[in-house]
């Protein structure tokens, strides 16, 4: 079993970007790199207009080695939720927009073994991801409407994360800040200045010539960033 990433600025890297035919070798670079997790995103045509990765491809994952957040981007969460827990995903993150009852959920994906992943997208308040934080284990802002990779990183976003920020560190809890959506080497250190500490990129990571030069890179400004907040402060 793959250990649970330490509790440090993480890249974590979207598969969907990823070269399926040697997903292996992706992933063995994701980890020589440092990168503790990976992003599976799963999408179902309904709640987003994409088709993408089922049950199957988080097994495959495991197999090689991943430690997987399934990201549930579909229409039945309630559903679909207990078949990416059985194919083994570390973290299933599902959306509150989708969710009958996200605190029902999100129990009970936690009752299953795993860690309870909740995201919002654009449009969606933020409060609510605030009144559930004591029930996650990870929130995640969108920073792109979801569906396709490579969108363009919406900025206005931000002041959702560090809202969020100020809230776990009041609380004092244990829980992962993601953001996912458009995040590059120009954006990185937006949302890392933000308050994100879990932060996945896609085509920045395989598109750019190097899986471990990019993870290093985006790693550094997004640590740089965090650095020159707090000495702000």
């Amino acid at each position: 079993m793959m250990a649970a990433p330490a509790r440090t600025l993480q890249i974590v890297p979207s598969l969907l970007a990823a070269d399926r035919a040697r997903l292996g070798e992706e992933i063995s670079e994701c980890r020589a790199a440092g990168a503790e997790w990976v992003s599976v995103d799963v999408m179902d045509g309904h709640f987003v207009p994409n088709l993408s990765f089922g049950p199957d491809f988080v097994k495959m994952s495991k197999k090689l080695g991943a430690y997987v957040d399934a990201h549930l981007m579909v229409a039945n969460p309630e559903e679909s939720a207990p078949w990416f827990c059985e194919a083994g995903a570390d973290i299933v993150t599902v959306h509150l927009e989708a969710t009958k009852d996200a605190k029902a959920l999100c129990r009970a994906i936690r009752k299953s073994g795993k860690k309870a992943g909740l995201a919002i997208k654009p449009k969606t308040p933020v409060d609510g991801l605030i009144v559930l934080l004591d029930e996650i284990d990870l929130a995640l802002v969108m920073t792109v409407e979801p569906g396709f990779g490579g969108a363009k990183f919406l900025d206005a976003m931000l002041p959702k994360v560090s809202t969020l920020r100020a809230e776990i560190d009041r609380r004092g809890l244990e829980c992962w800040l993601q953001v996912d959506g458009g995040v590059n080497a120009q954006t990185i250190g937006l949302a890392a200045a933000a308050g994100a500490d879990s932060l996945v990129a896609g085509s920045a990571v395989f598109s750019v010539g190097g899986v471990r030069s990019a993870v290093d890179d985006l790693r550094k400004r997004a640590e740089s960033a965090r650095r020159a907040k707090i000495a702000g402060r």
